[in-house]
């Protein structure tokens, strides 16, 4: 089973929408577990302190290394758990990618830290090997969100949470291309009608189509892709 801990101060938020939809019903049917683990529960003191003043001054706290690793220590260390990639979100981190969660998905599982305050502090970061993911260029209250949308991206990649095995395969950035434009009844919207081509039946065609189109938007939309797509290209002509 794929498994899930999640270290954050509120744990209230989990499964949040992890809890409906297709990871809701693989949750409940056992294809992946979900672990929500309050921080403050590893405090030491009367009030639950999980932060701290900024070293050398600046605006906001900072979660301390003593009670962030208390929680993650307390997180089994047999050979499984070791596997699973220790992750915390934060907007300074390596973008997420459609490779990197596909390759968690494979995995065991993942466990991530939710960052709140103005971070947390550097030495638990070290010395906890935790790897730093980001969602994109901008700041979230805390690392809450993040995590759900980490999860839901790889948990409709676990084997049978998905309804076809080949919905995934043809998703943006499965090859490094946005997808192509989607149709489905009524045949005419508006005044709009679906491109002849994909009624045609002629299944060449519509892959030749689908191509191009998955090229075009991605050229319009993602010159970074574009870029990396047309250099994979050109090094496959080379071998």
């Amino acid at each position: 089973m794929w498994r899930a801990s999640v270290l954050t101060i509120f744990p209230e938020m989990f499964p949040g929408p992890l809890g409906v939809s297709l990871a809701g019903k693989a949750l409940t049917s056992e294809l992946w577990s979900l672990e929500a683990i309050d921080i403050r529960a590893h405090a030491t003191d009367k009030h639950r302190t999980v932060d701290d003043t900024p070293a050398g001054g600046g605006p906001g706290m900072v979660m301390k290394p003593d009670v962030l690793a208390a929680a993650i220590d307390m997180l089994p260390h047999d050979k499984s758990d070791s596997l699973r990639p220790r992750i915390l979100m934060s907007p300074r981190g390596t973008p997420l990618t459609q490779a990197r969660v596909r390759k968690l998905a494979e995995g065991p599982g993942v466990v991530i830290l939710c960052g709140r305050f103005e971070g947390v502090d550097e030495r638990l970061i070290a010395a906890r090997h935790l790897e730093e993911i980001s969602l994109g260029d901008y700041v979230l209250s805390g690392g809450e969100p993040a995590a759900i949308a980490l999860l839901d991206a790889c948990v409709r990649l676990i084997p049978g949470v998905m309804g076809k095995e080949n919905s995934a395969a043809e998703e943006s950035f499965s090859a490094g291309l946005l997808e192509y434009p989607q149709y489905t009844r009524p045949p005419v919207f508006e005044g709009q009608p679906i491109p002849d081509v994909l009624t045609s039946g002629d299944h060449a065609k519509v892959a030749a189509w689908r191509q191009s189109e998955a090229e075009r938007l991605t050229r319009e939309r993602r010159p970074d892709l574009w870029a990396a797509y047309q250099a994979r290209k050109d090094a496959k002509k080379g071998t």
